[in-house]
């Protein structure tokens, strides 16, 4: 796999809806050396239609994934859900707080095809127990801390969704929104960015590092903050890949393990989409 590039959606613009804010705008800086998942390349096309999606792009005009087969899952076309009327899109110049507007529910990634869903991660109507989130975390002295913040900063929803692959590969996706982009952002900042290693270890991953296989010269989409760590050589029964994304008022986890190794490209697939879906 390339070490200079990444797989790539391409994103288009919403409906109707003011440009996003300029780089200028001013959001909290989570760190220096953060690295950034984003489209290297943007496509104009046609229309309105805010439909995009990496599984319908030959392969061969994706940058950084081989020629066949190269391990991508198949997910279905993903369309941006419809704002509430009136609403501006989450990073327009007339929503200063960076807000998503649309139902939290609906921006979570849908499983790939094969996927066998895991529907008590969802929780009743689609909303998640904290709990089921703070379950993540191996120790119980960093769930009880990480329960407090997410109490005291006003978490307001959880989302997510979970499936397993034939392969054995288990996912997970938790979407957690707040009041504003600003108080979300010092929620990453305090407590989910990490140098080497998140800060937080997550059960089975006690031992990670920062994910060498995202190119150093990723560069940003202008919305969104990644940053990602897979679990060190030699693990246990089960290697965890992890990402945690920034996008305005909300924090997205996600989660990859597999017995005898989480694989990176549907990994990087996974997260980029989530991102995309996000931004």
């Amino acid at each position: 796999m390339s070490e200079q590039q990444i797989p790539v959606a391409p994103v288009l613009p919403e409906p109707e809806q003011e440009p996003a804010a300029p780089a200028g705008k001013d959001r909290p800086v989570l760190r220096a050396v953060l690295r950034w998942t984003a489209a290297l390349a943007v496509f104009a096309v046609a229309g309105t239609s805010t439909a995009y999606g990496i599984t319908r792009v030959e392969r061969t005009d994706l940058p950084g994934l081989a020629t066949r087969p190269d391990g991508r899952w198949d997910y279905p076309r993903i369309v941006r859900p419809p704002l509430p009327a009136g609403r501006p899109a989450p990073f327009a110049r007339n929503n200063a707080a960076d807000i998503h507007y649309a139902d939290l529910r609906t921006l979570v990634l849908s499983a790939p095809k094969g996927a066998k869903a895991v529907p008590a991660l969802a929780g009743g109507r689609g909303w998640t127990n904290p709990k089921v989130f703070l379950a993540e975390y191996a120790s119980k002295d960093d769930r009880d801390a990480l329960q407090g913040e997410l109490t005291d900063h006003g978490l307001r929803h959880i989302a997510a969704r979970g499936w397993t692959m034939p392969d054995g590969t288990r996912t997970r996706i938790y979407l957690l929104q707040f009041e504003t982009g600003l108080i979300a952002g010092e929620v990453q900042q305090d407590e989910f960015t990490g140098y080497d290693d998140p800060p937080l270890a997550l059960r089975g991953a006690a031992d990670n590092a920062m994910d060498e296989s995202y190119p150093a010269a990723a560069i940003a989409d202008g919305n969104s903050l990644v940053e990602e760590f897979a679990e060190k050589q030699p693990y246990g029964a089960e290697q965890v890949r992890q990402a945690y994304i920034s996008s305005g008022d909300v924090i997205a986890l996600v989660v990859q393990s597999r017995a005898g190794g989480a694989k990176e490209i549907p990994f990087q697939q996974t997260v980029v989409l989530q991102q995309q879906l996000l931004g």
